[in-house]
């Protein structure tokens, strides 16, 4: 690893540390909602399974995978970080959360709803204070 490498490598796993960070609240938020409507969920094996099939979870999964993918790049050790990787994750944050952007509209309602969560917005400040700390 060359010591450009080393640093971008540091920037993206802290953003990717502070939006587990954040997922994890928004996850909660939307067990919460699940439960209002249907009981107590069961255990983190029945959480599992209803955030991989149910419908109540779906709005979380382009946060999920573009979490995902930030991993895969970060485990690829063969492979030689630039400030063009944050870039390319700066925009895909952007896109996933710009109004204008239809695709993600389920994400966004429900990330409207979870705001009122103060664990969501505290989280939510942290990566984004994050990001705004990666300097391109």
């Amino acid at each position: 690893m060359t010591a450009p490498d080393t640093a971008v490598r540091h920037k993206l796993t802290a953003l990717a540390a502070a939006l587990r960070h954040f997922h994890s609240a928004l996850l909660d938020f939307a067990r919460g909602e699940y439960e209002f409507l249907h009981g107590p969920v069961k255990g983190p094996f029945a959480l599992y399974s209803l955030v991989v099939n149910d419908p109540a979870f779906q709005w979380l999964r382009p946060l999920s995978g573009l979490m995902a993918t930030l991993d895969e790049v970060l485990d690829a050790k063969e492979t030689t970080l630039t400030e063009r990787n944050v870039q390319d994750v700066r925009q895909a944050l952007g896109l996933l959360f710009a109004g204008s952007d239809t695709r993600f509209a389920e994400f966004r309602a429900g990330y409207a709803r979870a705001q009122g969560d103060p664990r969501v917005r505290e989280t939510e400040a942290r990566w984004r204070a994050t990001l705004d700390s990666l300097e391109a």
